[in-house]
């Protein structure tokens, strides 16, 4: 493709209105965007098909370095372009632990160089790593995150002095993993002496209560009022959070919080057909959590949409209860989801670009992406609202195989990426891998 597209004939969906447009491509950005525009460079007919602003995902677990069995930067940016995923921001659980400032730098020099979308990193935090935290550039690292509850290695911090320094000293958005550690193992050692190893699958709901949620985003809504911090809380699973939210404007609030695809999509009675496929930290709860959830994201309470993308081999999630691991790869299908609720009259189109890119944008103070707009990069996406596409091992591009979608029947289509004004991904094919660009912020 040349340094120039238009893009002819397309719907656009952004800023809460859709409208028929034509749209130029001029050296990564989007140059104008006018009902009718003169065909420039290359052009790409896009009669019947709706243009989006590319996903934003804040919160991925693209295992590298370390746990490269399960996939890589490389692997993983790839499906989030072939899903429209445009920028990801991912976290520090790996080998090493993202602890350090000069350990968050290499991984941005690994992305360089095998990234296919954009890509910035979260600083992990610890009960010891305080100094570290303090020097962070806000221009840079998209957030710190704090597990305050289980995780792997030393990024637990379970301190509460070390918590209450997190929270006055750190200069970037605050991203916090909100269950209770105690409340959990009292659970699971419960249910272990009542079933053994074989705990059923479903009573995951259970060990990884909504109690232990609600307890640890309590804390942290406290914390974060104490100091006047900025909080960000990752993955919300349940129904009794969500009062602790306001829908103010996104950009009049300190304390935000997001809601998952599998939280959005899945509920307890899905443990049933998918089994272990669906199990995740927090654990996918009741119906009526669903329900709520899918409510406050349309209310404004809930921000915007993630994934917590997490590969994993499947032959470990066939493992008994208590060796299966946590998490599911989704970042391929996120649009497809949303798009699918929205079919559904869950939502609307128009509120979509909200949930996957405006609100992430505003919320991060992202340069100059996450809507359509003139002089903003290209990171956009061609849907196609009427093609039905059922997921199979067949064509789910994760490193690791599988998708805990296989066998759903979604009635959209990704037909087209572009990330920073280059097509990667059309009808099914990369076309221009490894074109990601390290997101800037503007702090």
């Amino acid at each position: 493709m040349s340094n120039k597209i238009t893009i002819k004939n397309c719907r656009v969906v952004n800023e809460k209105k859709t409208f028929e447009s034509d749209l130029l491509i001029q050296d990564g950005r989007i140059e104008r965007i006018d009902s009718s525009i003169e065909v420039q460079g290359d052009v790409i007919d896009a009669k019947g098909l709706y243009l989006l602003p590319g996903v934003i995902d804040d919160q991925v677990h693209f295992r590298e370095p370390g746990l490269t069995d399960r996939g890589s930067i490389k692997t993983e940016s790839l499906s989030a372009i072939a899903g429209g995923t445009t920028s990801f921001m991912d976290m520090p659980n790996v080998i090493p632990p993202t602890l350090t400032n000069e350990l968050w730098k290499e991984k941005i020099q690994i992305a360089s160089e095998n990234a296919s979308a954009n890509y910035s990193f979260y600083m992990g935090s610890s009960n010891t790593n305080i100094e570290e935290i303090k020097s962070i550039d806000p221009d840079e690292v998209c957030g710190l995150k704090v597990f305050m509850g289980s995780s792997t290695g030393n990024l637990l911090v379970d301190d509460e002095d070390a918590l209450d320094s997190i929270f006055k000293e750190s200069p970037v958005i605050i991203a916090t993993h909100c269950e209770d550690t105690p409340m959990i193992e009292d659970l699971e050692q419960s249910y272990l002496q009542q079933y053994g190893q074989d705990i059923p699958i479903e009573l995951h709901a259970e060990i990884r209560s909504r109690e232990s949620c609600l307890k640890s985003s309590v804390k942290a809504v406290d914390l974060a009022n104490k100091h006047n911090a900025n909080l960000h809380i990752l993955h919300i699973s349940t129904k009794d959070e969500l009062d602790l939210f306001s829908n103010k404007n996104i950009e009049d609030k300190l304390i935000t919080a997001e809601v998952c695809v599998p939280h959005l999509y899945f509920s307890k009675e899905d443990y049933q057909e998918k089994g272990s496929l669906i199990k995740c930290n927090p654990s996918v709860k009741d119906k009526s959590d669903q329900e709520a959830l899918r409510k406050a994201l349309k209310e404004g309470y809930i921000d915007f949409v993630a994934t917590d993308h997490a590969p994993h081999a499947l032959g470990g999630k066939s493992n008994s209860y208590m060796d299966c691991p946590s998490g599911m790869p989704s970042i391929q299908h996120t649009l497809l989801v949303l798009l699918e609720l929205a079919k559904q009259g869950e939502f609307n189109l128009e509120d979509i670009p909200n949930y996957t890119s405006h609100n992430v944008s505003e919320r991060f103070k992202i340069k100059d992406r996450g809507y359509i707009r003139e002089g903003y990069w290209a990171d956009l996406v061609l849907v196609d609202l009427n093609s039905l596409q059922t997921v199979s091992r067949e064509n789910v591009s994760y490193y690791c195989g599988w998708s805990p979608f296989e066998g759903d029947t979604f009635h959209s289509k990704i037909v087209s990426t572009f990330v920073n004004g280059n097509l990667v991904y059309s009808e099914g094919k990369i076309l221009e891998p490894c074109k990601g660009m390290q997101l800037e912020f503007n702090r």
